[in-house]
């Protein structure tokens, strides 16, 4: 790679953790059994992506629930989450390793998820990895999230990084299409989607199932 990165900016469920059909499940309950939608388990899959809000504003409607309602759905929905995934939680193969050789090599690392500050803390504190990170770009901190690039536009700001210098690390479709319209380079991790279904974005650098895949060895 001529254009040696300078950040990483990662996505984290799905990205740092295999975590998303334990999302699917969680959401699909919710859904279904709690909120009565008439939502196929592959339906609620499609729906994964940006916040918790914006998903149950495409499933219901805008205007259907009020705010306070949906804080508490929400709420809800990740302490299921949490309560399933608890015993699960791991990094993805080879990460721990892939951080600390980027943190050797000077790269500077940020989180961009739409998750909100309660599962992105449960995944840092209790994984201990949240020294490698120097800033956390969450939910609450941006105004339009995945596929708007807000959320890495913001982080790279943060750092300090050019777009063009930073690698996104994402699993999902639109977490791919955020990084294209942030003009940033994607490696895309084949957890929950696969390589066909990232076929209209061309700032794909690298498909990987995890970290220790030889293709990451061009970013240093």
């Amino acid at each position: 790679m001529d254009n040696k990165p300078k950040a990483f900016l990662f996505d984290l469920n799905g990205t740092m953790i295999n975590d998303m059909e334990f999302h699917n499940h969680a959401w699909h309950e919710i859904l279904t059994k709690d909120l009565g939608a008439n939502i196929s388990f592959e339906g609620v899959k499609k729906e994964m992506y940006g916040k918790n809000q914006d998903l149950l504003e495409r499933v219901f409607g805008v205007g259907h629930f009020s705010q306070e309602q949906i804080d508490q759905i929400s709420i809800e929905k990740e302490h299921r989450y949490q309560a399933a995934y608890k015993a699960h939680l791991t990094l993805i193969p080879g990460l721990d390793h892939f951080l600390d050789k980027a943190k050797k090599a000077n790269i500077l690392m940020a989180i961009g998820s739409a998750a909100i500050p309660f599962n992105i803390n449960f995944v840092l504190d209790n994984l201990n990895v949240r020294s490698y990170f120097e800033t956390v770009v969450s939910a609450e901190d941006v105004e339009k999230s995945k596929p708007d690039p807000e959320t890495f536009t913001k982080g790279a700001k943060i750092l300090g990084i050019a777009p063009e210098d930073c690698i996104v690390f994402e699993d999902a479709p639109k977490g791919v299409e955020a990084a294209h319209n942030a003009g940033m380079r994607c490696v895309a991790l084949t957890t929950m989607h696969t390589a066909d279904e990232f076929s209209a974005y061309d700032n794909i650098i690298a498909f990987i199932e995890d970290y220790n895949d030889p293709a990451l060895n061009q970013l240093f």
